[in-house]
Order: C-alpha cells, then sequence, then structure tokens
C-alpha cells in the first residue's frame, strides 16, 4: 500500500486541549502504511485578509497551504465554540477556500467530548464551512473521551483510508 499522509489538526489552541489529545491517540493507532502527521501552526495565522497576499502569503499561511497541499487526507478534531466552530480554525479554512487546498481533499471532522450528545452543532457548522471548499467529509461524529475511544478512532481512520482508495 502507498504511504498515506493524514494531516491532523485540532481547532483548539488550548496546550492541553482534549481534541490535541485525540489527534495524538489517532496518530498511535494508525495503521502500517499511514502517517498521521500533526499541524501546530493554526494559531500562527494572520487573521483573513486578501490584502496580505499583495506581496505573497505571510510565512505562516504559506506552510499551511503547504502541509495541506503534502497530505492524502485531513483529520480535524476540534471543540465546539459557541455551538460552532473555533474562529482559527475558521480563519484558517478561509485561507485556503481561494488558493484551493481543501477542494475535494478527503477530510474526517469529530470533537473529543465527554457525551455522546456534546460536539454535534460545532460539528455541523464545520461541516457546512468545509462545504464551501466542496471537501469530501467521510466521517463527522464525535468521539467520547476514554477507553471507548480507540475502536472509534480506528474506524474513523478506516474512514479516511478509504476515502482516499
Amino acid at each position: 500500500m502507498a504511504e498515506i499522509r493524514i494531516l491532523a489538526v485540532c481547532g483548539s489552541l488550548q496546550a492541553r486541549s482534549a481534541n490535541l489529545s485525540l489527534l495524538r491517540t489517532a496518530a498511535s493507532l494508525a495503521p502500517e502504511g499511514v502517517d498521521v502527521v500533526l499541524f501546530d501552526g493554526l494559531g500562527d495565522l494572520p487573521l483573513f485578509n486578501p490584502d496580505l497576499e499583495e506581496r505573497g502569503a505571510p510565512a505562516a499561511v504559506d506552510r499551511w497551504r503547504r502541509a495541506l497541499a503534502a497530505s492524502t487526507a485531513v483529520l480535524i478534531a476540534s471543540p465546539e465554540y459557541g455551538h460552532s466552530l473555533p474562529g482559527a480554525l475558521k480563519n484558517g479554512i478561509d485561507w485556503v477556500i481561494g488558493s484551493g487546498e481543501l477542494h475535494r481533499q478527503v477530510v474526517a471532522i469529530t470533537a473529543a467530548v465527554g457525551h455522546r450528545d456534546r460536539g454535534r452543532q460545532g460539528l455541523a457548522a464545520l461541516a457546512q464551512t468545509l462545504r464551501a471548499v466542496d471537501a469530501r467529509i467521510v466521517w463527522s461524529e464525535p468521539i467520547v473521551n476514554g477507553p471507548g475511544a480507540e475502536p472509534e478512532l480506528r474506524a474513523l481512520l478506516r474512514a479516511l483510508v478509504e476515502g482516499v482508495a
């Protein structure tokens, strides 16, 4: 099997985010031939402003775009903020709407939650935003923190692998 590179993006900028922990667990569970790479520069992106590109995209934006372009698929784990997605994540997506790095990209979205019913509005808002770039969403379910998360993370990774096959 050819190497599959999954870019893992945490929607939270919090250093001890449950979503970041979920992504790290996913990376540890990745099957052979699948490399899960964590992107840690979402908080470095300037606020979206097309005028900033007049002299070339800012370095943080170039890094974000290159990371997405080098990926076979994307895994986003994000908290729900105010029944929506975090501003930093929305900002990151805004930076690639025009440049196309997420266009038709295979994407799985999830949220590390304490209860199955949590995080759904945030995931719905994230899915709606990703539809602006025609992303192919193969998973859109929250994952409950704890020992039961591993089987769901394995299923999520399978969905990504099958989505790119």
